[in-house]
């Protein structure tokens, strides 16, 4: 059965509802895969826009986490799966507050991972690279690189209860494996020059 809720996660009420109507639903898993980014120089971006973005991507998904998780620590069964980002590693020019949202999800997982096990609970932090999906046009990114959705999906739900952090699809596990013996500085100044180049058309419009 599908019941469908519309409701918007940036704000309060909208977190509240999502939370009013599926009291009583028998739920099992929790999937928090809304969000979204932002790109370019944050000088020169909404402050509004990027604001929200946390309110999303950070606050909305630490409500619901946090609601959905007490329910399945009670039942003492259950599942999270939080959508973090290969982006979540390292710092990120051109797209620095979403990293950072990424990076919060990142921690969050992890640490939630742990202290979970006590009640028989799966928490995953999935970090995909790029996937073709309406992020790209939303971010106002250019992507040449992406997966498709079930390239990402269907490792994420294998790798529930198996491992803590998944990297799903190939394109992800190169591109991660391929800046995993770099100092911190280094992979700052890769993801520099991978998202100047998703950006260029933004600097160039100017």
């Amino acid at each position: 059965q599908v019941k469908l809720i519309t409701a918007d996660l940036g704000t309060k009420e909208g977190n509240q509802q999502v939370i009013d109507e599926t009291t009583g639903l028998d739920i099992g898993l929790m999937v928090a895969s809304a969000g979204f980014g932002t790109s370019g120089r944050l000088v020169e971006s909404s402050v509004e826009e990027e604001l929200n973005m946390i309110e999303v991507n950070c606050v909305s998904l630490l409500h619901l986490t946090h609601h959905f998780s007490s329910i399945f620590a009670q039942k003492r069964r259950g599942g999270l799966i939080l959508l973090s980002s290969m982006v979540s590693f390292q710092g990120v020019p051109y797209a620095a507050n979403y990293g950072a949202t990424k990076a919060y999800v990142q921690s969050l997982a992890e640490g939630l991972a742990i202290e979970m096990k006590a009640y028989e609970v799966d928490v995953l932090a999935a970090a995909p690279g790029p996937v073709a999906t309406g992020f790209a046009s939303r971010a106002n990114l250019q992507m040449d690189m992406t997966l498709s959705p079930e390239e990402v999906a269907i490792p994420i739900l294998k790798s529930l209860g198996r491992k803590n952090t998944v990297l799903p699809g190939l394109l992800t596990k190169v591109l991660v494996a391929g800046l995993r013996s770099v100092p911190r500085w280094g992979k700052i100044r890769i993801m520099s020059l991978v998202m100047g180049g998703m950006t260029k058309h933004q600097r160039l419009a100017s």
